[in-house]
């Protein structure tokens, strides 16, 4: 296995899926790589925080 460089379905940077991280996917049974960066995957989770949250209130 080897580092892949994939694109950021969002914000269309490159980023490195090490193989740390394909192992990781692997282990959990994920079958498809990441399409967002670190950066908007973070981004994504805290709108759906936020979403979650304010339909609480």
């Amino acid at each position: 296995m080897q580092d892949k460089t994939l694109k950021c379905k969002d914000c269309g940077k490159d980023f490195t899926f090490t193989v740390r991280e394909q192992e990781f996917y692997k282990e959990k049974g994920f079958d498809n790589e990441p399409t967002r960066c670190f950066d908007c995957r973070k981004a994504k989770k805290q709108r759906q925080w936020q979403d979650r949250n304010s339909n609480r209130r």
